[in-house]
């Protein structure tokens, strides 16, 4: 009992010293003085002037825009304009766009043509594509490559001061639509696409690129811009992981190790925190998404601004946690869900809006999964490198193991079969289905015989509704208008569900993968058929149907979704099938499924209409009844 006590002492006080901490922190700028253009596109009074004019639908546009002059001659310029603020009339704003006109580039001239040298027009992996639909979808994406590639020009490098963007050395293959810069996490299942097709050197260099933002930032960010101040998933390791084993490249672990581990560094020592736990006074070390910059962020200045001033306005505190929470939201990948929302005692997590973000207090399930991979793979690389002064694998092993065991203690729950977030402020799990609950199972970082893990995911997978949907696993069970919430589906969370499930080599795991691979492969193809195009997201509910929600339109191109779609044709290319017909589609509905625990899954579910074949129903009824 007295043990008891202690601990839960330890975690109170823990708790409210957090919160007493929180309050007195202050927080940094969007990004650096260092960057003499950081006042053109990250903070002060002209990037609020122009963003506020809302010159353009999407807010990206201006901050992407590079400049005819230096930055101080056009701040100069814009001072003697004589107009500030954001209470801007027409002829303002007409003033306003004049001088973006006369003062900034188009943007995408910050690239020259460039095609892949590694392209080849009939890669190998072709050949094991049964299906010709599918056959020739697949060599569709394939080709889709050139178009998604880009090289920087070297006014970049020579004029750095004139652009948002970074130089970096190598072309890199891009998400596509407004998102013309290389991106962190996209890039893992875009290379895992290249290298189905065959494609090693463009994959080095995106790598080596990324080797050039960690020597320069001390990490790799968001996005190729910057005002991009934040990092996102840490998946740098498992993208040279990748690549060493497609090309035993022995020396490119050994020129790069150093760097390798100083990625690894940012994220256990900069995005770390004691997690308590009310039986237990020995704290774990976990892992969050904590960007503590102010400001809203440049490329969704207006949608944050306006977010943040719907505040009380004497709350100072409320808004820069606020903005430090959206910030570290996107940190995430996730930007946003209501996976991020803490709403007050006794309301529905439906009833949150983004008002309620508060990602800094979660210890998600995939972050802590990434980071346990990490070690084990510079565990790994170190025994490559065969050299301990160079890189000791025994302490990457150490926290590999340290790791393990807080992603067992915190996160996993016995009774659901799954692993879930972890709010370390209140002390307690949130058990909500989102995919990455999974995360642990797709880098093997479970605890006991994987076998009996994988029909616990299983049946975790069944009975939380997620395998009811037509299109694939949904992002969660709830609709809350955010993107990265039900309908939407996306590639790289279905990708995970999937590879997660066929590694475990648990026969009815296996079995659940393929059904979910076979539905998220139909959607895309059926997407395609109709559109010519692939997508960022895709609503689940309906089969062949884009996504939508969030700060911007639906995003076509697309990276990662093309790298899923080429990883599943080639694992699974003997078996797949498209669709048999090409039916009509129609519009989602806006009915919501919602749910609490995952115990209790309640769906309102969507009149799927004929898209929705009789064994969905089936399936939905189930869902019902367990």
């Amino acid at each position: 009992m007295k043990g008891h006590k202690t601990a839960s002492v330890a975690f109170l006080s823990f708790a409210f010293l957090f919160l007493v901490c929180e309050g007195q922190q202050g927080f940094g700028k969007p990004c650096s003085d260092d960057y003499p253009q950081s006042k053109i596109y990250c903070y002060g009074d002209f990037l609020l002037t122009i963003q506020r004019a809302k010159l353009y639908p999407d807010q990206k546009t201006f901050v992407d825009h590079p400049l005819k002059a230096n930055p101080a001659d056009v701040l100069a310029d814009f001072t003697a304009l004589g107009i500030s603020g954001e209470a801007l009339n027409d002829t303002a704003r007409q003033i306003i766009s004049q001088f973006v006109d006369d003062h900034f580039d188009r943007n995408g001239t910050e690239f020259e043509d460039w095609v892949p040298t590694d392209w080849e027009e009939n890669p190998t992996f072709l050949e094991n594509i049964n299906n010709t639909h599918l056959r020739q979808w697949a060599s569709k994406l394939h080709e889709f490559w050139k178009e998604l590639g880009r090289k920087i020009i070297e006014d970049v490098k020579t004029n750095k001061d004139r652009h948002s963007m970074y130089y970096v050395s190598h072309p890199v293959i891009v998400p596509g639509g407004r998102f013309k810069e290389f991106y962190y996490w996209d890039s893992y299942w875009i290379q895992r696409g290249l290298l189905v097709s065959n494609m090693t050197q463009t994959v080095k260099g995106m790598i080596e690129n990324f080797f050039e933002m960690v020597d320069l930032l001390g990490f790799i960010p968001n996005g190729g811009r910057i005002y991009y101040q934040r990092s996102q998933p840490p998946l740098l390791l498992p993208m040279v992981d990748a690549y060493y084993e497609a090309t035993n490249d022995i020396d490119f672990i050994k020129n790069n190790i150093e760097t390798m581990k100083t990625e690894f560094e940012f994220f256990r020592t900069k995005r770390t925190v004691s997690v308590y736990l009310k039986d237990n006074p020995t704290p774990y070390v976990m892992a969050r998404y904590n960007v503590e910059l102010t400001d809203p962020r440049p490329e969704s200045f207006s949608e944050d601004y306006e977010l943040v001033n719907s505040l009380d306005q004497d709350d100072e505190v409320g808004k820069e946690f606020l903005y430090a929470n959206l910030k570290s939201g996107a940190e995430s990948g996730w930007d946003f869900s209501s996976r991020w929302f803490v709403v007050p005692e006794g309301t529905s997590l439906m009833d949150g809006n983004l008002t309620h973000t508060k990602t800094r207090e979660i210890i998600p399930v995939d972050l802590n999964s990434f980071i346990y991979w990490n070690a084990v793979l510079l565990n790994k690389f170190c025994k490559v490198v065969d050299n301990v002064t160079a890189c000791d694998p025994d302490i990457y092993q150490k926290y590999a193991d340290d790791w393990k065991t807080a992603i067992h203690d915190v996160l996993w729950d016995e009774e659901a079969g799954t692993w879930f977030d972890f709010d370390f402020v209140r002390g307690e799990k949130r058990k909500y289905f989102f995919p990455t609950n999974l995360a642990p199972l797709w880098v093997n970082a479970n605890h006991g015989l994987t076998a009996d893990i994988a029909k616990q995911a299983v049946n975790y997978l069944y009975t939380s509704g997620a395998t009811n949907f037509p299109g694939g696993i949904p992002t969660s069970m709830l609709q809350t208008g955010q993107q990265w919430d039900f309908p939407n589906g996306w590639a790289p969370l279905n990708h995970l569900v999937v590879e997660a499930l066929e590694n475990t080599g648990e026969p009815t795991a296996q079995n659940l993968a393929f059904d979910l691979a076979q539905k998220w492969i139909q959607s895309n193809h059926l997407a395609y058929l109709q559109t010519e195009a692939m997508f960022e997201k895709y609503d689940v509910s309906i089969l062949g149907s884009a996504g939508s929600g969030g700060e911007y339109e639906v995003v076509v191109g697309f990276g990662w979704s093309n790298g899923v779609v080429l990883d599943f044709l080639k694992k699974y290319g003997l078996r797949l099938l498209p669709v048999d017909n090409l039916p009509t589609t129609t519009s989602p509905t806006t009915t919501p499924p919602t749910t609490t625990t995952a115990g209790s899954f309640s769906v309102h579910f969507n009149a799927l209409n004929s898209l929705v074949t009789l064994s969905s129903l089936v399936f939905v009824l189930m869902g019902y009844l367990m």
